[in-house]
C-alpha cells in the first residue's frame, strides 16, 4: 500500500510539472503545501505518533480495551481542540506565515507573495483533518492494522490529479485548483479511517481530557519530539525559506529533486520505522532486550540494503529520470538540468534519511525523547552552517547538499548513542553482508552505465522511447542487484524477522 501511495504520488507530481512547470505559480503552490505539510509531519505522523504508539501499546499491553478506548477518547479530543485552534489562528495569519517562510516572495514578487497566502488558506486546514486521519492511523498501526492508514495518502495523490484535470478549468485562477485539492483529500482521508476504526471497537468519541494520566504522558513525550523526529523536515523548510531569496524555480526545482529521494524513503524507509515502532515499543513493554536489539539490527541491514542501491541510482540517473517524469509541458530542459544537480546532492543524504527513520523508533519506543532532541538541536545547527557556507557558492544545490551533510550528523550521533546504552548491538554476519552489498551495488551501477544514454539524447526522445530506456535501466540494474545478492548467498528468508 505504501508503494502504492508513492507511485501515485509520482504520477501527481508528474501531473503538476506538466500543467504548472517550475514557475512562479508552482512555487506558489508548493510553499502553501509545504508549511501544513510540514506541520503535519511534526503534530501528526512525527511527535505524535511517536509519542503517542508507546503509550497506546502500554496500555494495551497491560491493561483492559475499556482502558484504551477511554485514552483514545480523551486524545481526539485533546487533539482536536488544539488543532482546530491552531488551524483558524493559521488562516487569519496566512499572510504573515507566508511572509516568514517565504520572505523573497514578499520581497521580490507581490503577485506571487499574494498567490501563496490564498493558496495557505485553503491548504492549512489540511493540517486538523490530516493529523486526525495520522491519529486514526497510528491506532490503526497498533493493532497491526497496516494496510489502511498507508492507502489514505493515494486519497491526496487522487484529489490533487483530479483538480488539475477536472477543477483547474472552471478556476479563474488555475493553480488554486491544486489548493482546493488539499482541502478535499484531508476530508475523504479522515472519513475513510472511520469504519476500520469502529471495526476493532476504537471508533473515538472526542472528549477533553488534558488531566487524563495517559494524555499527560504523550503530551510529555510529545513535545520535545516535536522537534528531535521532525529534524529533517524542519531542514527542509528552512531550505524553502533561503530558496525563496533565490531566482523564481529554486523552489519547484529542490521541490521535484526531494520528490524522487521521498519515493525509496517513503516506499521503505517510512514504511519500515511504521512496522517497528509498535513492536519495538511492545518488545520494551516486555522487557525483551535482545528481541529489541535483534529487531532494530534487522531494520538497519533492510535500509543498507534498499537504500545504498537507490542512491547510487538516483545519482546515475539523476537526469534521464527527470527528463523522463517531468520534462513535458511547462517543465523545460533548463529545469531538468537544476534539478538534476540538488537531486544528485539530495540522494547523497538518502540512506541517512532512511536511517533516521529507524534509529529515531529505538528512542522513542522506550519513551526517550529527550536524546533525539538534543541530537537534531545539532543536527539543525550544522544544516543551517552547512547552508550559509554552501548557499553563495552552489544556489540551491548548496541547500540541498546541507541538508544531505547535517542528515548523516544526525544519524551518526543516533547511532552512537543506540550503542552507548547498549539497546542497539550488531548481531553476527555483518562482515559478509557488507561485502555481499559492495558486490552488488558495483555490479548495479556498472550495468547502468552501460546501459544508459547521456541527457542530450533522453531530450529528442519521445515519451514512448524514454519509458522504454528507462524501464531497461530500472529492471536491468534491478535485476542485475538481485541476481548478485542471490549470488552472494542472500536468500527471501534472510531478510524475514
Amino acid at each position: 500500500m505504501t508503494m502504492l501511495s508513492r507511485v501515485m504520488g509520482l504520477v501527481r507530481d508528474i501531473v503538476i510539472a506538466h500543467g504548472f512547470g517550475a514557475g512562479a505559480s508552482a512555487d506558489a503552490f508548493f510553499v502553501a503545501f509545504k508549511i501544513p505539510n510540514f506541520l503535519r509531519r511534526l503534530f501528526a505522523e512525527g511527535a505524535f505518533s511517536q509519542a503517542f504508539v508507546p503509550v497506546l501499546s502500554e496500555y494495551r499491553t497491560q491493561g483492559s480495551l475499556n482502558e484504551v478506548k477511554v485514552l483514545v477518547d480523551r486524545v481526539a479530543g485533546s487533539l482536536g481542540l488544539v488543532l482546530t485552534l491552531l488551524t483558524a489562528v493559521a488562516v487569519l495569519a496566512a499572510p504573515f506565515l507566508a511572509m516568514l517562510f517565504a520572505p523573497g516572495f514578499y520581497l521580490n514578487d507581490a503577485a506571487k507573495y499574494q498567490l501563496t497566502v490564498e493558496m495557505l488558506r485553503l491548504t492549512f486546514p489540511y493540517l486538523l483533518l490530516i493529523s486526525l486521519t495520522a491519529f486514526g492511523g497510528a491506532i490503526l498501526n497498533s493493532y497491526d492494522r497496516f494496510a489502511v492508514p498507508a492507502f489514505t495518502p493515494v486519497l491526496l495523490n487522487l484529489s490533487l490529479i483530479g483538480s488539475v484535470y477536472w477543477l483547474q478549468p472552471w478556476l479563474e485562477t488555475p493553480v488554486m485548483a491544486l489548493a482546493w485539492g488539499v482541502l478535499i483529500a484531508g476530508v475523504s482521508q479522515l472519513l475513510l479511517q472511520l469504519p476500520f476504526l469502529l471495526r476493532i471497537g476504537l471508533m473515538p468519541n472526542p472528549k477533553l481530557g488534558f488531566r487524563h494520566e495517559g494524555v499527560r504522558k504523550i503530551i510529555k513525550l510529545m513535545i520535545p519530539a516535536m522537534f528531535g523526529v521532525s529534524v529533517s523536515q524542519i531542514n527542509l523548510l528552512l531550505d524553502t525559506v533561503l530558496a525563496s531569496l533565490l531566482q523564481t524555480g529554486s523552489v519547484s526545482w529542490l521541490y521535484f529533486s526531494d520528490r524522487l529521494v521521498e519515493l525509496p524513503l517513503g516506499v521503505f524507509g517510512i514504511a519500515i520505522a511504521t512496522v517497528i515502532l509498535p513492536n519495538l515499543s511492545r518488545k520494551h513493554a516486555e522487557k525483551s532486550g535482545e528481541a529489541f536489539a535483534a529487531m532494530l539490527d534487522w531494520a538497519i541491514r533492510m535500509v543498507l540494503l534498499i537504500g545504498l542501491p537507490a542512491a547510487l541510482a538516483l545519482w546515475l540517473l539523476a537526469e534521464p529520470l527527470l527528463i523522463t517524469l517531468f520534462q513535458y509541458g511547462a517543465m523545460t530542459p533548463g529545469d531538468v538540468t537544476q534539478a538534476s544537480m540538488s537531486l544528485r546532492a539530495y540522494s547523497l543524504g538518502l540512506l541517512a534519511f532512511m536511517l533516521i527513520k529507524v534509529l529515531a523508533p529505538g528512542y522513542f519506543s522506550r519513551q526517550d525523547t529527550k536524546t533525539p532532541v538534543k541530537i537534531g538541536i545539532w543536527a539543525m545547527v550544522a544544516n543551517m552552517l552547512f547552508n550559509l557556507a554552501l548557499i553563495v557558492p552552489l544556489a540551491h544545490v548548496g541547500l540541498a547538499l546541507a541538508t544531505s551533510l547535517s542528515a548523516f550528523l544526525n544519524a551518526g550521533l543516533l547511532m552512537r548513542g543506540l550503542l552507548k546504552q547498549k539497546v542497539l548491538s550488531w548481531q553476527s554476519g555483518w562482515l559478509r553482508f557488507g561485502a555481499q552489498l559492495l558486490l552488488a551495488n558495483l555490479v548495479m551501477a556498472a550495468l547502468i552505465l552501460w546501459l544508459a544514454p547521456g541527457a542530450e539524447q533522453w531530450l529528442q526522445w519521445s515519451l514512448w522511447q524514454r519509458v522504454q530506456a528507462m524501464a531497461l535501466c530500472v529492471i536491468g540494474g534491478g535485476g542485475a542487484y538481485l541476481a548478485m545478492l542471490f549470488v552472494g548467498g542472500i536468500r527471501l528468508r534472510h531478510l524475514k524477522h
